[in-house]
């Protein structure tokens, strides 16, 4: 903002205070200090009668009139302390009251509504139902980059996946991909829906988490029309397990941001960037090695700002850690009595691997299926490592993690 002037002069002809001569005293009141003076000339006799009226409803102070030799009248006004408006930004002292340098505020007022941050803010708007205004717990500094990546990065299921190079295939394959798809297709259902809880309640001072967010929820939606045309394309739609149900249930019921952010990006979205290589590298044509390596580009992102959010929020509340891993906790309690990755997921990852049913392909896939297990525990641990966790916090964090893989 530039500096707020002591004094300032304005010449509003003959606009009476009912025609324009407003549009004229307003942006001038604006660029004034509490207590300056504003001198404003007229030859409209009602501007007498009409600017010391206007003058008591918005607290200005008028300070009388005087008659000028040319014929025209002197107004002089003394800009009020309650038509001082805020500017919305972040200088990062806290009060919401900034220089409007355009940064983040550290906390934001629920009272500026849809304002958008640098916009002036006329005192005594309502508070919104805004709960996410802290920095430290919802904005991490990569939020914009990674919102303009996502815009870059957009594509179109329909156009940009060859669905006619898709061959039929033996039996056992195709119930595999079916298979797959459909668990791809209910695990995205989640990653759409549990974000989406969240960013009505981010307040706009934050609105690159609000439009990141956004733009994930697209990359869902497109993924799971993605998964769905390739499981019909199979022949139809697989098994949905009740450890899937259960375990996406437990998403769905968080509250936390920053625990979801951390459960479903960090873990979940994280350990499907490996379940995504794995497809990709044993799909059993090229359209299904390029749904899967487009999804993996936009889980990457996705799993960008889980880490990059929760590694900002355990620098500025280390207590975070203790409740993040009672988070992992109390959901692996909710599966305790789940066998492991369910049944129809593995078997299908197995023939998939397989590209057959015979035993000895078999026996490979089983093999291909235990090492995507192994290098999803290592890049579970690799992120919270990034993240900020001790290795024994990882492992045990990546030990706990639902069977479910999301």
């Amino acid at each position: 903002m530039p500096e707020r002037l002591a004094a300032l002069a304005v010449d509003c002809g003959n606009l009476p205070v009912s025609g324009g001569l407003l549009a004229i005293v307003r942006p001038a009141l604006e660029r004034l200090a509490p207590g300056g003076v504003l001198a404003l000339t007229s030859t409209a006799r009602s501007v007498a009668e009409d600017l010391p009226a206007w003058c008591r409803v918005e607290r200005h102070d008028y300070r009388g009139a005087e008659p000028l030799p040319d014929g025209r009248t002197r107004h002089l006004v003394a800009r009020g302390p309650l038509g001082v408006a805020r500017v919305l930004d972040g200088a990062g002292d806290g009060d919401g009251v900034d220089d409007g340098d355009g940064k983040m505020p550290e906390r934001a007022d629920p009272s500026s509504g849809f304002a958008p941050r640098g916009a002036r803010v006329e005192p005594g708007g309502p508070a919104y139902p805004f709960t996410l205004v802290e920095r430290a717990r919802v904005a991490p500094p990569e939020a914009a980059q990674l919102y303009q990546q996502a815009l870059a990065a957009q594509w179109d299921a329909a156009r940009d996946i060859a669905w006619s190079a898709i061959a039929p295939l033996p039996p056992a394959l195709d119930r595999a991909v079916g298979q797959v798809m459909t668990f791809l297709a209910e695990n995205e259902l989640s990653a759409l829906y549990v974000p989406s809880r969240f960013v009505a309640r981010l307040h706009p001072a934050y609105v690159e988490v609000a439009q990141f967010l956004s733009s994930q929820l697209g990359d869902e939606s497109r993924h799971i029309d993605a998964f769905l045309r390739r499981a019909r394309a199979a022949g139809g739609l697989g098994v949905s397990s009740a450890t899937t149900s259960r375990s996406l249930l437990s998403l769905l019921e968080l509250d936390d941001f920053t625990e979801a952010s951390f459960l479903l990006s960090v873990l979940g979205e994280g350990t499907f960037l490996d379940l995504l290589r794995f497809l990709e590298r044993h799909a059993p044509d090229e359209p299904t090695a390029d749904l899967a390596r487009r999804a993996r580009a936009d889980e990457a992102r996705h799993v960008h700002f889980g880490v990059a959010h929760v590694r900002h929020a355990l620098a500025h509340d280390p207590t975070l850690y203790a409740r993040l891993e009672a988070a992992v906790a109390r959901r692996a309690a909710t599966l305790s009595g789940s066998a492991g990755v369910p049944a129809p997921i593995q078997d299908a990852l197995t023939i998939l691997a397989a590209r057959g049913d015979d035993p000895p392909s078999v026996a490979r896939g089983h093999e291909a299926f235990r090492e995507l297990l192994a290098d999803m525990h290592d890049g579970r641990i690799k992120r919270l490592l990034t993240a900020g966790f001790t290795l024994a916090q990882a492992t045990r964090i990546s030990d706990l993690h639902t069977p479910n893989f999301m």
